[in-house]
């Protein structure tokens, strides 16, 4: 062939040996021989050594399975990586090829796409990769060096995330669960070219990552939505299921590879994903100070789900004779899956139509989004037959309550298995735990467990001054929960006698009234007992709402040892009566998953399991959501305030003047404003608030002083106490805050609080979480009570809050063109409104919403519901006088009431609960008819509270006897990490010496050494003539804990005397040093006042 027609590109490939170097021409040659000579190296010295042929092939076999495993995933990945980048191109040409190739019923309601949230993750994936590499080599490479002394020479020798990034398929909304929370569906699917290599030089060791696969669905839920911002408390995040994960390996993790291993080691990484991020287990970023986290890391269960697992038939014959000629049997048995639970039936012997009557309860985490899945198998000595599965969203049983149905199997060509599903809700009053228990016995099945009548979820938070090891070292604590026959065990806090685990447990309880908890506190070897704890449930069920959230002292340990637990019992309640029956009539005809009519199953009409449901029977009463009527009242009484700063100043601050105050009160969205007294450094208001507010963490109460200008009114107050300057009008900033957690902490708070970083200035508050009461009795001395209190904004105090929850509607009439209406429910009670959300067409529409309202008077106040279209037309009314509410048992009505103005038949399914709120400052009253009472109709002491939780977790009150008669002083003093700041609250003294005829007329300063410019400085105001006066002021300071414990306390109690007064000022002193004091704690205590400084 002439060169002139020769392919240049053969030519070129031809000449390109005789072009390289002959150097590099041996070396080829030489590698070339080495790999030959590798490869027959183990069969040489197999024969040499003498060893069997087999070993040969057994090590080939694992080879080429190796070889094949690796090539399968590479394909995997590439497949993927090349469908999620022509994703549009597929989907377009080969899915939906024209709009009339799909189908009418097929459409995408709530999944939305979301390309602009890709597009920003492929811009900032180079970015996110640089931060990522930093994270490896700077931080989690010197950690792992530093843990072990095998791996100080670890390092990462190359991190790069690739080009591939991370996309979300959709995103899914749900906002009609709750309306203190969004929760977002996040379809995620990553198939990356990531490559990370480690090398660990000591061992000549390299192992590494290159290219993964995620597909799986992470839910988001953002809560509680606060009114500040960020406008979200926190960010919770999970799979509600795992994740599907394929990693390819590299280096010495190559022989993760080899068949066996890789399924091994696929487990073993999944589980470690699942203990983190896959239900019950949840990853909680916090966004805002003071937010207990523990109750959304670990909140209380949605319900229970009771599953009856009756029967199967047609299912599919596995053990066939003569390889397939004769058709034999199955020896069928089932899994059911929810979430991490996983539950295994017994097998039936040679049965295609097998019982199994058993009985299993799940725990339900989030709903919607948690699903059963039952699969069904043959059970064969070697392995397992697949005969079909079945995936049952339990949003339905929910809605529906119980599901009594035949499910047809899926993948398989016949087979059906028929299930009944209960939920169960929560309750949180012992109210009906007899009759629970009484219907339980008459439940029967195979299972070992009996039916369970409640649930306990225990949280154990931490633990204070356990015992120390041997030697004086620090234990490494674990907590064995035991209860009856089960026993579960918190995670190992290595060198601590202050450990923190933050462990939540759920617990099945069949008899409350006979089961006990067992906490036993050991060391990590489970040999030295570090106390133990014993709490009968009975106690549980004596509690308000069931719920116990406090400190215990351990038993046989130090006695200052103890442990804070947080534990809540729920009893499990089917709203309907029914009980098992017997089954239902089978499919006429088992298909892959197909129901009547060629629908799937999901998607049939006629019923999750593709049979034509009986008409369901109407409830007798409603089902609420467990959360319903835990709502409380918070009532604000604003006193007063003294000492407060002058604004305005005439001729350039020459002349001092005087300010118009008026306070704001921020609470939970809602603002409240006083009235305006002028001229005024001393005002008085005397105003009453009332709030309803949900016990959700983080919540604060914001006060702020402002004095009138005709211009612009200057800043009286704000809590961070700052100061700045805007167009010329000065601001004096000291805003302050309270926690709600510190109000229901103490029920009630009377206390003046000081206006820090200002010369003078304090306000009068009065703060009470009322206490919910049905005890209608007490609503006879609370009325009396309250009449007899007046404010100056006119405020009548509630004596009852009233929680309304809508369900249902039945038998409404049809509008006048013959359609069914849109109905929305108008729920009104003197002159307070409420909506429900408009339903779809329907004569029975289903609301499922809750409202509550603040009551003067319950016997003269009537509750109004009107029902209409959403065009304006009537659809009827009902009038509720409250006095019907109080002739209920428990103040709680809850049936089916008749409509007025329209058909017969039209009636409305409603709860009514009435709450009595029950204050201390009546509860202090005295019976007129009391002996002992000389006449006087009542009195009204003063509450003062012997010690202000400052944090929810050191209730512990350290106070002792003043046996020795002598002038002391009574302080509390603790330091807040997560606001880092020490507070320092006087709340009086006793027994102080008289310094006149008149006694003395003391007060408290103090100042914080070593402090020389004074900036630390604070006192109390005069109490007059009172030698056990009583201040409860407490005060604020911007330290660290360390800052803190380098302080010295110098405090003296003064008697305020006139200038030319020759009576001595000066009662008594103390100095205390502040690193003595265990400050995260917080110490309360009376300290003893001496004449001099020692």
């Amino acid at each position: 062939m002439p060169a002139s027609d020769a392919d240049p590109g053969w030519v070129a490939a031809a000449r390109a040996p005789s072009d390289q170097p002959p150097g590099e021409r041996a070396v080829s040659v030489l590698w070339s021989f080495g790999k030959c000579l590798a490869a027959l190296l183990p069969v040489y010295l197999a024969g040499y050594y003498g060893f069997s042929i087999s070993v040969v092939l057994f090590v080939l076999m694992i080879y080429m399975g190796w070889k094949h495993g690796r090539l399968e995933k590479m394909l995997r990945l590439k497949s993927a990586m090349y469908h999620l980048e022509t994703e549009t191109d597929i989907t377009s040409s080969k899915v939906f090829r024209t709009k009339m190739d799909m189908p009418p019923w097929v459409n995408f309601p709530d999944v939305e796409k979301v390309e602009w949230i890709n597009k920003i993750l492929q811009q900032a994936w180079p970015f996110i990769g640089q931060f990522l590499e930093k994270l490896l080599v700077e931080t989690i490479a010197p950690a792992i060096r530093a843990s072990s002394m095998h791996l100080q020479t670890l390092s990462f020798t190359k991190v790069n995330i690739g080009d591939k990034a991370l996309r979300v398929a959709g995103v899914k909304a749900h906002t009609e669960n709750d309306k203190r929370q969004v929760i977002l569906d996040l379809y995620l699917s990553y198939a990356g070219d990531v490559e990370v290599n480690v090398e660990i030089k000591k061992y000549f060791c390299k192992a590494g990552v290159k290219g993964i696969q995620l597909h799986g669905m992470l839910r988001v839920i953002l809560e509680p939505l606060i009114g500040d911002m960020p406008l979200v408390g926190a960010v919770t995040m999970f799979f509600i299921r795992k994740p599907k994960l394929d990693i390819n390996w590299t280096g010495l993790t190559n022989l993760l590879d080899i068949p066996g291993l890789n399924a091994i080691s696929d487990t073993m990484i999944m589980d470690a994903i699942a203990s983190h991020l896959v239900l019950p287990n949840r990853l909680t970023v916090p966004l805002v100070a003071d937010l207990h986290v523990a109750q959304l890391r670990s909140p209380l269960p949605r319900g229970v789900v009771r599953i009856h697992l009756l029967e199967a038939e047609d299912l599919t014959a596995k053990d066939t004779i003569i390889r397939g000629l004769i058709d034999g049997k199955s020896d069928p048995y089932a899994v059911l899956r929810v979430g991490t639970q996983i539950f295994t039936s017994h097998h039936v012997d040679n049965n295609l139509n097998p019982q199994w009557r058993e009985m299993y309860e799940v725990i339900v985490h989030e709903v919607p989004g948690q699903e059963l899945e039952v699969e069904v198998f043959d059970k064969d000595p070697d392995q397992d037959d697949f005969l079909g599965r079945v995936k049952i969203d339990l949003a339905i049983v929910k809605k529906a309550r119980v599901v009594d149905d035949w499910f047809n199997l899926k993948d398989v060509p016949t087979g059906s298995v028929h299930l009944r599903l209960e939920w169960l809700s929560l309750l949180s009053s012992a109210d009906r735990l007899s009759e629970v228990i009484q219907k339980n016995q008459d439940l029967t099945s195979k299972t070992a467990d009996p039916p369970s009548a409640a649930i306990l979820a225990i949280y154990l938070d931490q633990a204070y001054d356990l015992p120390m090891r041997k030697g004086n070292k620090d234990p490494s604590p674990i907590v064995q929960v035991s209860i009856q026959d089960t026993t579960k065990e918190s995670k190992i806090c290595y060198g601590t006698n202050r450990p923190v685990w933050e462990d939540a447990f759920t617990f099945f309880i069949q008899d409350p009234g006979q089961q006990d908890i067992d906490f036993q506190v050991k060391d990590d070897d489970h040999a030295l007992s570090l106390g133990s704890l014993s709490i009968p449930l009975t106690r549980i069920m004596a509690t308000p709402e069931l719920t116990m959230d406090q400190w215990f002292h351990l038993e046989n340990s130090d006695s200052a040892s103890r442990i804070y637990i947080k534990i809540v019992l729920r009893v499990l309640w089917l709203s309907d009566d029914a009980t098992p029956t017997t089954p239902s009539p089978r499919p006429s005809s088992a298909g892959s998953g197909m129901g009547q009519g060629g629908f799937p199953a999901e998607l049939n009409p006629m019923g999750p399991g593709g049979l034509v449901k009986p008409p369901p029977t109407r409830p007798q009463h409603t089902t609420p959501d467990p959360e319903f009527a835990t709502e409380g009242v918070l009532r604000i009484h604003l006193v007063e305030a003294q000492n407060l700063i002058a604004k305005d100043n005439f001729m350039g601050g020459i002349v001092k003047g005087k300010s118009d105050p008026y306070v704001k009160i921020r609470v939970a969205g809602i603002t409240f404003r006083s009235h305006t007294i002028k001229e005024n450094l001393n005002p008085l208001w005397n105003e009453l608030y009332e709030v309803i507010l949900t016990q959700l963490p983080g919540q604060e109460i914001q006060f702020e002083l402002f004095d009138k200008d005709i211009d612009q009114d200057d800043f009286l107050g704000q809590e961070k106490w700052v100061s700045e300057r805007k167009t010329k009008v000065e601001f004096c900033r000291y805003r302050f805050k309270i926690n709600l957690r510190d109000i229901i902490s103490a029920q009630m708070i009377d206390m003046w609080y000081t206006l820090n970083d200002v010369k003078s200035g304090r306000v009068h508050l009065m703060l009470e979480w009322l206490p919910r009461v049905s005890d209608l009795p007490r609503l006879e001395q609370i009325l009396q009570y309250q009449s007899q209190q007046s404010y100056q904004n006119k405020a009548v105090p509630s004596t009852a809050v009233l929680f309304v929850y809508v369900e249902r509607a039945h038998g409404l009439p049809l509008k006048k063109n013959g359609k069914e209406p849109k109905a929305v429910a108008e729920i009104i009670l003197k002159g307070v409104t409420h909506k429900t959300k408009i339903c779809e067409r329907s004569t029975s529409p289903r609301w499922d919403e809750a409202f509550h309202y603040l009551v003067r008077d319950p016997r003269d106040e009537t509750l109004t519901v009107k029902l209409s279209h959403s065009s304006g037309q009537s659809l009827g009314s009902l009038t509720l006088p409250l006095r019907e509410v109080l002739l209920e048992p428990g103040l709680v009505l809850d049936r089916w009431l008749s409509l007025e103005g329209v058909l017969p038949e039209s009636q409305i399914l409603l709860r009514a609960t009435l709450k009595i709120l029950d204050t201390q400052l009546a509860a202090c009253r005295r019976d007129p008819g009391d002996a002992g009472n000389e006449g006087t109709g009542e009195f009204i002491p003063r509450w003062v509270p012997s010690h202000l939780d400052l944090r929810h977790r050191s209730g512990f009150s350290m106070a002792s006897d003043n046996a020795n008669g002598a002038s002391q002083v009574k302080l509390t003093i603790a330091h807040d990490q997560e606001e880092s700041r020490l507070f320092i609250t006087i709340h009086g003294c006793r027994a102080l010496a008289a310094c006149s005829k008149d006694g003395a007329d003391p007060y408290v300063s103090f100042i914080l050494l070593p402090d020389k410019k004074a900036i630390t400085k604070r006192r109390t105001g005069t109490k007059k003539r009172d030698l056990n006066p009583e201040f409860n002021e407490r005060f604020d300071f911007d330290f660290t804990l360390e800052e803190s414990t380098q302080r010295r306390l110098d405090l003296s109690v003064k008697n305020s005397v006139s200038f030319m007064s020759r009576e001595r000022d000066l009662i008594g002193k103390l100095q205390l040093d502040l690193d003595q004091i265990d400050l995260k704690a917080g110490v309360t205590q009376w300290y003893d006042l001496v004449a001099e400084a020692n």
